[in-house]
C-alpha cells in the first residue's frame, strides 16, 4: 500500500506531500476506486417517514429487475451475531442497529438494500421497493423541545457559585447555533469482500482502520486479524469517519449474503443524514467581573440534539474549564433525542460550540466595562497552570500569540465604539477571541525498511485524510538521520501495519512523531551497531553523529557504502519497528494548543452583508514539522469557521419531520471566495514535554474562536450584537 513506487520516484519534489503525485495523477485510490472480480452494487432504501414500525416490505416488482440479486431487510436478513437480541444491540453500542429493527428513528433511516451487478440496475430497483408502514408521533424541532429536557451537572463545581461578591458585573445571554453537516470532498463508501466464512476484508473511507476492525470483528465475533481494513486514501473527514457507521455494516451483511464482494457507496443527499454531523445547541452563559477586571464566575449551560438511539453528547461546556480562571465555576449540559439521525464530533466538537458563547460574552462584557477585549482577556488568561485540575502547562504562550495577532490586524486603528467607522455604505468592525484544545498524545507504532538499493519504507496503520501525515513522517525521518526525502516511502492505512489509533482529535500528528523519533533512533544504533562488526572503531561512536543517505552510512571521518553494509553482513534487508506513546508526563503536566483570532469585516448598511477584509489567526502548536501543511490546516479551519458564522445552517422541516433541501444546491459553506487570504503565523517554540519533537497537533484550534472573532467584529462594525449562528444578512437587518 506505498504512496507511490520507483516508476515515479524521480518525480517526488523534496517540497511536495509525499502523496501528492499519487492524489492528483489518479494513481492513488480511495475506497470506492478499488475494482475486484464479480463486485457487485448495494443501494440503500431510506424510510420515507420520521418515525413509527415497518408493517411490511414489498420487494417482488423490484427484484424482476435484471441483474438483481438479494434485497435485504429487517424480515430476511441473516442476523449479525452481535446484534442478534437487544440485551447484545445494547451491549455493542453501534448506534443504529441497521435491518435489525422494525423501529423507525428517522426520515431517511435505511429500510432495505438492493444488491444488484450494476449500480443502475441497483439504483432503479431500489426505487421500486414498497415499504408501508405504521406512524407514529414525532419530534424534530431542537428549539421547541430543548426548555422541556433538564440540565445535568458538568464536572466539578469549583468554588461557591451561589455567593458570588455583590460588586460584581454581570453578563447574562443565551446562545444557539444551527446544525452543520459533514461534507468532505469524498462521499463515504465500502467495498466487502468475504475471503471464506471467518476472513472479511474491507475497504473504507474512515478515519481509523483499528476502529473499523475493531467494530466489525465484534459484531461477527471474529478475532480481529481476521478482519482486514483499508483506507490508504482520505478525501477529507472532519470527524465523519471517527465513527462505524451502518452503511459499512450493510455492506459487510451483503456480501456475506451474495457471497461476493458488494461496493456501497453513500449519494451526497444520504451525506446529510448517514455519517453525523455537528448538533444544534443551545447555551446559557453568565459571567461576572469585579473592579479589578478579574472574572469572579461563570455558569455555563448547554444542550445538544441528539438521535433516539444515540445519546450523543457534544461536551460543549468542556472548554470553559480551559481558557480563564474564574473564582466560581458551574457547567451543566443535557442531550435533546429527536427523530433525527445521530450527530456526530465535527471538526472542534463542543469546544468550537462552547467558545463561541464565551468569547462572545467576554466580549460583549468588555463593551460593558468600555475597556479594550484584549486587555479584559489577558488580565485573566490562565498562563500559568490548567484552572481545572492546578497542574502546570508544559507551554502555553497564548499571550504572545494575542500580541502578535493584534498587530497584525492592526488592532490600534479599531475604534472602541461600535459604529464609529464607515466607507461609503460600509461599516468596518475589529473583532478577536482565544480559541484551545486540549493537546493529546495516544500510543502509535511504525516500523521502517532499509533496502540494498538505498530505499527506506515507513509504514503505520494510522490513516492519512489530508492532514499531511506521511509527509511529517518523512520529515522528522529525514531530519533525524539525513536519509533524503525523495527516497523514503509511506505505507499508510492498513489494519496489518504497526498499531495507531484515530487520526482526529488533534492527536494524529503529535502520537505517529514520537514513533518515528524512536524509530529514527534505534535505526541509527542499529546501524552502528551492525556497522562496528565491520569497523571495529564505530563501537566508540555516538549514534548520534551518524548520518544516513540512499547510498552509503557516515559517521565523523569513516564512511560505508549501503552495498558494502549488505553484502558484508549478508542481509536482504534491515526492519525495525518502534511503539511510542504517553507516560508520566501527563500526570506531572497539562497540554494545551491555543490561537488567537482577529478579524476585520465590513457589513453593508443596506443588505446586511458581511464581507471579511482580514482574518488572523496566531497558533501556539508547538514545533511546526510541516509547515506548509500547517498553514494549509489552519486555513481549511478558518473557512470552516467563516461557515460557522455566516453561512452553514441545516434546515428542518417540523412538519414533515425531514431534513430541507439535503444537497448542495441549498446547504450553503464556505469556499475561496467567502474569505480573504488567511494570514497564518505559527509560534513555533517547541512544547518540552509532550513528544520528542516538541509538536502538538493544530487541526482544531483552527476553527475553535473564528466564529466568534467574526460575531464579535460583526458587532463593533454595527452595535448589533447577534448571538444565534449563522449571523446571515436577515439577522442583521433585523436587530
Amino acid at each position: 500500500m506505498a504512496f507511490f513506487d520507483e516508476t515515479n520516484i524521480e518525480r517526488f519534489s523534496n517540497e511536495g506531500r509525499v502523496e501528492g503525485i499519487a492524489k492528483v495523477t489518479g494513481k492513488g485510490k480511495y475506497a470506492a476506486e478499488y475494482d475486484l472480480p464479480q463486485m457487485c452494487y448495494a443501494v440503500l432504501v431510506d424510510s420515507k417517514i420520521p418515525a413509527g414500525k415497518i408493517s411490511s416490505i414489498q420487494t417482488e416488482i423490484a427484484q424482476q429487475v435484471d441483474g438483481v440479486l438479494e434485497i435485504i431487510n429487517y424480515f430476511n436478513k441473516q442476523t449479525v451475531p452481535g446484534l442478534a437480541t437487544p440485551e447484545k444491540i445494547k451491549e455493542s453500542k453501534f448506534g443504529l442497529p441497521i435491518f435489525h429493527t422494525d423501529t423507525i428513528y428517522f426520515k431517511g433511516q435505511p429500510v432495505a438494500m438492493v444488491i444488484a451487478t450494476t449500480l443502475e440496475d441497483a439504483t432503479y430497483a431500489a426505487s421500486l421497493v414498497e415499504v408501508k408502514y405504521q406512524a407514529s408521533e414525532y419530534e424534530v424541532d431542537f428549539h421547541k423541545k430543548h426548555p422541556t429536557v433538564p440540565l445535568q451537572a458538568a464536572g466539578k463545581e469549583n468554588g461557591n457559585i451561589e455567593n458570588w461578591n455583590p460588586t460584581t458585573k454581570f453578563i447574562e445571554q443565551e446562545y444557539t447555533i444551527e446544525m452543520e453537516v459533514h461534507h468532505p470532498m469524498e462521499m463515504h463508501a465500502t467495498i466487502a469482500h468475504w475471503k471464506g466464512n471467518d476472513r472479511l476484508r474491507l475497504f473504507d473511507k474512515n478515519q481509523g482502520v483499528l476502529t473499523v476492525q475493531k467494530t466489525i470483528s465484534a459484531l461477527y465475533d471474529l478475532p480481529p486479524k481476521n478482519v482486514e481494513v483499508i483506507s490508504e486514501f482520505v478525501g477529507g473527514g472532519f470527524g465523519s469517519g471517527l465513527k462505524v457507521w451502518p452503511h459499512v455494516l450493510a455492506a459487510t451483511m451483503a456480501a456475506k449474503h451474495v457471497k461476493r464482494p458488494v461496493k456501497l457507496m453513500l449519494t451526497r443527499p444520504q451525506m446529510f443524514y448517514s455519517v453525523g454531523y455537528r448538533p444544534s445547541s443551545w447555551q446559557k452563559i453568565k459571567i461576572g467581573v469585579d473592579q479589578n477586571l478579574k472574572f469572579t464566575g461563570l455558569i455555563h449551560q448547554a444542550k445538544n440534539n441528539c438521535a433516539i438511539y444515540d445519546p450523543f453528547n457534544d461536551r460543549i461546556t468542556r472548554v470553559s474549564r480551559l481558557i480563564y480562571h474564574f473564582g466560581h465555576l458551574k457547567t451543566e449540559e443535557a442531550v435533546v433525542p429527536l427523530n433525527l439521525a445521530a450527530p456526530t464530533w465535527k471538526r472542534g466538537p463542543g469546544d468550537a460550540t462552547g467558545d463561541f458563547a464565551i468569547e462572545c460574552a467576554i466580549d460583549e462584557l468588555s463593551y460593558h466595562l468600555n475597556i479594550d477585549p484584549i486587555k479584559l482577556r489577558k488580565m485573566n488568561l490562565a498562563l500559568d497552570q490548567n484552572p481545572d485540575n492546578g497542574l502546570q502547562w508544559s507551554s502555553n504562550f497564548i499571550a504572545e500569540a494575542i500580541q502578535i495577532g493584534a498587530k497584525k490586524i492592526g488592532w490600534n486603528k479599531r475604534k472602541p465604539q461600535p459604529q464609529a467607522e464607515k466607507e461609503g455604505d460600509w461599516q468596518i468592525g475589529y473583532g478577536m477571541a482565544v480559541g484551545m484544545w486540549h493537546a493529546g498524545r495516544q500510543q502509535a507504532s511504525a516500523n521502517l525498511t532499509l533496502t540494498p538499493q538505498g530505499d527506506l519504507i515507513l509504514r503505520t496503520a494510522m490513516t492519512d485524510i489530508g492532514t499531511g501525515t506521511g509527509t511529517a513522517m518523512v520529515n522528522v525521518m529525514h531530519e533525524s538521520t539525513g536519509f533524503p526525502k525523495n527516497r523514503i516511502k509511506v505505507e499508510l492505512g492498513h489494519s496489518d501495519l504497526p498499531p495507531a489509533k484515530n487520526q482526529g482529535g488533534s492527536t494524529g500528528l503529535s502520537s505517529i512523531v514520537g514513533a518515528v523519533h524512536l524509530l529514527a533512533e534505534d535505526f541509527k544504533k542499529s546501524l552502528l551497531k551492525y556497522g562496528s562488526t565491520i569497523h571495529k572503531e564505530w563501537e566508540k561512536l555516538d549514534f548520534n553523529s551518524l548520518q544516513v543517505t540512499d547510498t552509503a552510512l557516515n559517521i565523523d571521518n569513516y564512511s560505508l557504502t549501503l552495498e558494502q553494509f549488505f553484502k558484508e553482513l549478508e542481509l536482504e534487508k534491515l526492519e525495525l519497528e518502534a511503539t511510542s506513546g504517553p507516560d508520566s508526563e501527563r500526570e506531572k503536566w497539562a497540554f494545551v494548543v491555543s490561537a488567537a483570532h482577529f478579524c476585520k469585516v465590513r457589513v453593508h448598511l443596506l443588505t446586511g452583508k458581511v464581507v471579511i477584509d482580514q482574518l488572523v489567526a496566531v497558533v501556539d502548536g508547538g514545533s511546526i514539522i510541516n509547515p506548509k501543511a500547517a498553514e494549509n490546516q489552519i486555513i481549511g479551519a478558518a473557512f470552516g469557521g467563516i461557515g460557522m458564522a455566516l453561512l452553514e445552517e441545516q434546515h428542518v422541516d417540523s412538519k414533515l419531520g425531514t431534513l430541507v433541501g439535503h444537497d448542495l444546491a441549498g446547504y450553503h459553506f464556505a469556499v475561496n471566495a467567502d474569505g480573504p487570504k488567511i494570514d497564518v503565523t505559527f509560534i513555533n517554540k517547541p512544547d518540552p514535554y509532550i513528544n520528542p519533537n516538541g509538536a502538538k497537533g493544530i487541526g482544531e484550534v483552527g476553527i475553535i474562536g473564528t466564529a466568534p472573532a467574526i460575531a464579535n467584529a460583526i458587532y463593533n462594525a454595527t452595535g448589533k450584537r447577534i448571538r444565534s449562528l449563522p449571523i446571515t444578512a436577515d439577522k442583521i437587518l433585523k436587530a
